[in-house]
Parts: C-alpha cells; sequence; structure tokens
C-alpha cells in the first residue's frame, strides 16, 4: 500500500467514526422559532438554556472530531511502526506521532475539565 491509500483508509475510518455519533434530537420553540437543536424550557433541569444548549452540542461536535483523529492518527502510526523494517527515521515518526495524540487527548480534556468549571452546572458531553 502506498502513502495515497492509507490516507484514503485513514478518511474513511474518520467519516465513518464520526457518522455514528448521535446527538440527541428534541424539539422547542425560543422566542417563538421552532428549534431542533436547543431547548429553551427553563423548567428542564436538563437544559442549559440557549447558549449552554449551543455550547453542548459545539462540545459534543469537537469531542467526536477529536476521536475520531486520534484514532486516525494512532492507526496510522500503528501502520508507520509496523511497516518501518529496520527505518529509525520512520518508527521515530510513528513514535512522535503517538506522542502528540496522547499530548492532544490530554490538553482537550483539561480544556473540557475548565470548561466545567467555569460553566455553573457544567456541560455533560452526553
Amino acid at each position: 500500500m502506498n502513502k495515497k491509500n492509507y490516507l484514503k483508509t485513514l478518511i474513511l475510518i474518520a467519516v465513518f467514526s464520526v457518522s455514528f455519533i448521535s446527538l440527541p434530537a428534541f424539539a422547542a420553540t425560543c422566542g417563538g422559532v421552532e428549534t431542533s437543536i436547543i431547548s429553551c424550557d427553563p423548567g428542564d433541569s436538563n437544559t442549559l438554556g440557549g447558549v449552554g444548549s449551543l455550547l453542548r452540542l459545539g462540545v459534543q461536535i469537537l469531542t467526536g472530531l477529536i476521536a475520531a483523529g486520534a484514532i486516525g492518527a494512532v492507526v496510522y502510526a500503528g501502520i508507520l511502526y509496523t511497516t518501518a523494517g529496520g527505518s529509525s527515521d520512520q518508527t521515530k515518526k510513528a513514535i512522535g506521532l503517538i506522542r502528540n495524540v496522547v499530548i492532544g487527548i490530554i490538553a482537550y480534556a483539561l480544556m473540557y475539565f475548565l470548561l466545567n468549571w467555569l460553566v455553573p452546572g457544567g456541560v455533560p458531553i452526553l
């Protein structure tokens, strides 16, 4: 397999990974406008209000994209590592890529915890 085939495989994995993420669907009326993205019912304890619901939706989408990207990068790094043979450059590249993925996941987790600390009641992913 050449590099173009690896890239196509990673793109397919990312697309299929993101397609399995399900977001809750509900209909609401916010200021007289029908919407299926956010819920503005102040009596509902599961909602954060208009802006909070958009924030939650954004965090859900970002989480899915980061998860798909991390999975794709680790798969690509695994392929690089296993096909390295005796090439120390390719092995270093694969190990560096896995290290960067781990650093990225830790940075995203810190951002998520900071966001939950700043927003009253937190921003649940699901």
